[in-house]
């Protein structure tokens, strides 16, 4: 069962079990940060390229199953499944979400 979700976070989760690039993009800030595997994401059009090459370009689903708020950030962790080396792999989401958008992503395993 998906745990209860924030809207922004729910909407990116749900354009993720698509693959959809554009739903996935929408709930994010325009100057939105992601933090991912060392890598550092601003603003949309980085992060279109990082969701098409490691998103959907590995066809990456993550499939949350629990969530906590911790020092101001929604914590989601679940596991992500796809054509990816070791999948699925467990992952976990910080995300900070501002005005009902999501300003800040970091990613770890």
């Amino acid at each position: 069962m998906t745990p209860a979700l924030p809207k922004p976070i729910a909407d990116y989760v749900e354009a993720n079990a698509r693959l959809d690039v554009d739903g996935m993009l929408k709930p994010f800030a325009a100057d939105a940060l992601v933090l991912d595997n060392g890598g550092r994401h601003e603003g949309h059009a980085e992060l279109r390229t990082l969701l098409e090459e490691a998103v959907v370009g590995a066809k990456a689903i993550f499939t949350p199953d629990t969530v906590r708020h911790e020092k101001g950030q929604v914590v989601v962790e679940g596991p992500a499944h796809g054509d990816f080396k070791g999948s699925p792999l467990r992952f976990t989401y910080r995300f900070s979400l501002e005005n009902d958008a999501i300003k800040a992503l970091e990613i770890t395993l």
